[in-house]
C-alpha cells in the first residue's frame, strides 16, 4: 500500500506509528486528540471558505465600482 501524501509508509510502518502513538498517549487521550484534531480542521476549512467569499467578486459590485 503506498499512499500519496505518505511516500514509502506502508502498512507495517503505519501499525508501528499507530502503536508508539497509543503507548505514549494512553487510550483514553486519543480519542480527546482526535476531537481536537476535527475542530481544528473545520475551523480552517471555515477560514478557507470565508477568505473565498471575500475574494468573490459579483458582476453587479464590479460594475458599480467602475461607475463611481
Amino acid at each position: 500500500m503506498n499512499l500519496l501524501f505518505l511516500g514509502g509508509v506502508g502498512i507495517q510502518e503505519l501499525l508501528v506509528i499507530a502503536l508508539v502513538i497509543l503507548l505514549f498517549f494512553g487510550g483514553r487521550k486519543i480519542p480527546e486528540l482526535m476531537k481536537g484534531l476535527g475542530k481544528g480542521v473545520r475551523s480552517f476549512k471555515e477560514g478557507i471558505n470565508g477568505i473565498e467569499k471575500d475574494l468573490e467578486v459579483k458582476p453587479d459590485e464590479d460594475q458599480e465600482k467602475a461607475k463611481k
